[in-house]
């Protein structure tokens, strides 16, 4: 199932909530990613972290227009909250 992120917020430390276009939206820790290496190091610094954009292009969370994780996979690492998007 593809869901195209449409918007994330900063919680704390590296948890996002993520809003789906289907009107589901979660939180997803993204403390573990640092220690996978490769571009995911850059998850060390918590300020580079702060920095993601949500590509409408994507559908997903970007980083630096070089790091960006597939909104599939974000969808089933959420930790649902059963929110409908109002806006």
């Amino acid at each position: 199932m593809l869901c195209d992120i449409i918007k994330a917020e900063y919680i704390e430390g590296y948890k996002l909530r993520i809003f789906f276009e289907n009107g589901n939206s979660g939180i997803v820790d993204f403390s573990h990613y640092s220690a996978k290496g490769g571009v995911f190091s850059k998850f060390k610094d918590l300020s580079y972290f702060k920095k993601f954009i949500v590509s409408e292009e994507l559908g997903t969370i970007v980083w630096d227009g070089e790091v960006d994780i597939a909104p599939e996979t974000l969808y089933s690492k959420c930790e649902s909250e059963a929110i409908a998007i109002s806006e």
